[in-house]
């Protein structure tokens, strides 16, 4: 299913019920704008696409379904403030059905906003992130496309949306750095080191022509169908791979990202260049890591002063 570049598909996309009634009521009964209406748009076709693919009725949904769905947009990266919206989105959508009669229970109602403070992100330990990027069989295509990503993410810190649209020609491979075009189309300059373009040459070399099309260009990593990997695609694979290595923590391509900075910082690493590696505009946002930092710090204090130890 893919999130992303939603405007080009809208006709492809199946609606949900009465959407567009609902769609004609927001923007001749409510007033909204245009935009406001588009977004409202492209919010119902997402969650129809979500409920495809698991098999539910719009019109049978329940709050745990749709908080779910919500959970899942957080653990494939959006904003909190893009989540508000979609819960906004929702809440109209199945309000207007209620008043419609459609429904006799509006499922929304009970639905809680993402909290938009800042809190400290999911990471894996070191060992953790080896083991669960070991356990990865690459005799297979899949199993080979799949190491290759998340030694890609992990040795990049780069955003879910980053990777979907990484391509060959974003590698310079003399240099061992890539390009990695972020939010506001940014391009910043990462390293990436010998053991995950190892891997990606892997991959290109003996498994991506499985998957490859006339379509698929310098796409790097590829659905079976030789299209570009949607965020939902990346997070179901990793949540897959998480769950056959057994790994007993939550996980999601964020989690890759927030591995990758905290790593750094135990290993010594500035947070000026941290800040610079992530892309983050303002230092403010990078300083989350610290808090994860001296976490570390404090558990090393523990376990080896000899004051603390018994």
């Amino acid at each position: 299913m893919n999130l992303v570049n939603h405007s080009s598909k809208k006709m492809k996309q199946k609606s949900l019920p009465y959407q567009q009634m609902f769609i004609g009521w927001l923007a001749t009964e409510r007033g909204l704008s245009v935009n406001t209406v588009e977004s409202y748009t492209f919010d119902c076709f997402r969650l129809q696409a979500f409920l495809d693919e698991t098999g539910i009725a719009a019109l049978h949904v329940d709050g745990k379904i749709l908080a779910r769905y919500i959970e899942s947009l957080s653990d494939i990266g959006y904003a909190a403030t893009s989540i508000q919206r979609t819960l906004a989105s929702l809440r109209s959508y199945y309000s207007y059905l209620a008043a419609e009669g459609v429904i006799a229970v509006d499922p929304s109602e009970l639905l809680d906003s993402p909290r938009t403070s800042r809190t400290l992100p999911d990471i894996l330990a070191v060992p953790e992130m080896l083991f669960l990027l070991d356990s990865i069989d690459p005799a297979d295509t899949k199993g080979l496309r799949d190491r290759a990503m998340l030694e890609c993410l992990y040795a990049t810190g780069m955003r879910v949306a980053e990777l979907s649209v990484f391509l060959f020609s974003d590698i310079l491979l003399e240099d061992q750095l890539v390009k990695i075009f972020g939010k506001g189309s940014k391009e910043r300059i990462v390293p990436i080191g010998q053991t995950a373009l190892g891997w990606i040459d892997r991959w290109k070399r003996e498994g991506r022509a499985e998957f490859a099309k006339l379509s698929s260009g310098e796409t790097v990593f590829l659905n079976a169908r030789g299209g570009k990997l949607s965020r939902m695609g990346i997070w179901k694979i990793i949540q897959a791979r998480a769950l056959a290595a057994n790994l007993n923590v939550h996980i999601s391509p964020h989690t890759f990202r927030h591995s990758f900075a905290t790593h750094l910082l135990e290993g010594g690493a500035d947070l000026r260049v941290v800040q610079e590696l992530l892309g983050h505009s303002s230092i403010v946002t990078t300083e989350i890591y610290t808090h994860i930092d001296r976490e570390y710090l404090r558990e090393v204090h523990r376990s080896c002063h000899p004051r603390n130890m018994r």
